[in-house]
């Protein structure tokens, strides 16, 4: 599964509330089919959201510069 970039996280915001939007135009439509692929792609959204924050406040991780092995004998 991909990860989102952290930098995305306001575009993610975007999306969400057009989809909110959305979703109260297709509540007052009755379109129960649209409701229901709106929810499911909010959740989708959001967990995106969750998970970019999360990378977002991870630090990195020194990893060192390699070196070589000199070998005896």
């Amino acid at each position: 599964m991909l990860q989102v970039n952290p930098k995305m996280l306001p575009r993610l915001a975007e999306i969400e509330k057009d989809l909110i939007l959305r979703r109260k135009r297709a509540e007052a439509e009755q379109w129960l089919g649209e409701i229901e692929g709106i929810d499911m792609t909010l959740t989708f959204v959001r967990t995106k959201q969750a998970d970019a924050a999360r990378l977002a406040q991870r630090s990195p991780v020194a990893l060192g510069i390699p070196t070589t092995r000199h070998q005896i004998g």
